[in-house]
C-alpha cells in the first residue's frame, strides 16, 4: 500500500481482533535490526504475541484503513511502562510514533499517572536518540523503580544486549500533548 502524507492516522484503544495483527507489524519492525549492531534482535520473540487486554493497555494507529503501529502498556508503581511500540517501516516517517506516544501520555493523564517510562537501546537512532527528541530523558540507575529494575533482569534473561540499554522517562503533561511530541 503507497500511503501519501495526506492519509489520516487515527489512534484508538485496541480491541481483541486487532490482537492477531499485531505480531507481523512487530517483525516488520524488527527487521531494520538486521542494519545495526544487533542483527539478532529481528529475530528475538514478539511481545505482540503475549498482549493480554486485560493487563496491557493497547493502542494501534490506523492509516487507511490499514493497522500501521501499535503501543503496549502496562501499569507500573508512579508510570506506565511502554512494553514495546512499533511501526511498520512502510509507514515510517509519518509521525505515527509520536501520535501513539500522545495517546499514550493523553491516556496517563486522565488516570493521574505521572510519568512514561521505556527501556531501549541508546545507539539505535529510532531507539534512544528518538525518544530524546521526544521528550524523554535517560533515567540514571540510580532513579530506576523495582519495576524498572525487574524489566531490565527479564531483559538480560531474554538475551538482550544491555551495554546499550537505558532505561528512559517523560513527564507526563497536564494538558493535551496535541501540539506537543
Amino acid at each position: 500500500m503507497d500511503v501519501t502524507a495526506i492519509d489520516t492516522v487515527s489512534i484508538r484503544p485496541a480491541i481483541d481482533r486487532d490482537l492477531p495483527l499485531l505480531p507481523a507489524i512487530e517483525l516488520a519492525a524488527a527487521a531494520q535490526f538486521r542494519q545495526t549492531a544487533y542483527p539478532h534482535m529481528a529475530d528475538a520473540p514478539l511481545a505482540s504475541e503475549h498482549t493480554d487486554l486485560t493487563q496491557d493497555k493497547v493502542w494501534v494507529a490506523n492509516v487507511a484503513g490499514e493497522l500501521a503501529g501499535f503501543a503496549i502498556v502496562r501499569a507500573h508503581q508512579d508510570a506506565l511502562h511502554i512494553q514495546e511500540i512499533d511501526v511498520d517501516p512502510k509507514f515510517a516517517r509519518r509521525g505515527i510514533g509520536a501520535a501513539l506516544i500522545r495517546a499514550v501520555n493523553d491516556w496517563a493523564r486522565t488516570q493521574r499517572v505521572p510519568n512514561i517510562t521505556l527501556t531501549t537501546f541508546d545507539n539505535v537512532p529510532w531507539n534512544g536518540p528518538y525518544y530524546e527528541r521526544l521528550g524523554f530523558a535517560i533515567l540514571p540507575e540510580v532513579a530506576w523503580t523495582a519495576d524498572l529494575q525487574s524489566v531490565r533482569q527479564a531483559e538480560q534473561l531474554a538475551g538482550l544486549p544491555m551495554e546499550h540499554r537505558i532505561c528512559m522517562r517523560l513527564a507526563v503533561t497536564r494538558e493535551s500533548t496535541t501540539a506537543r511530541i
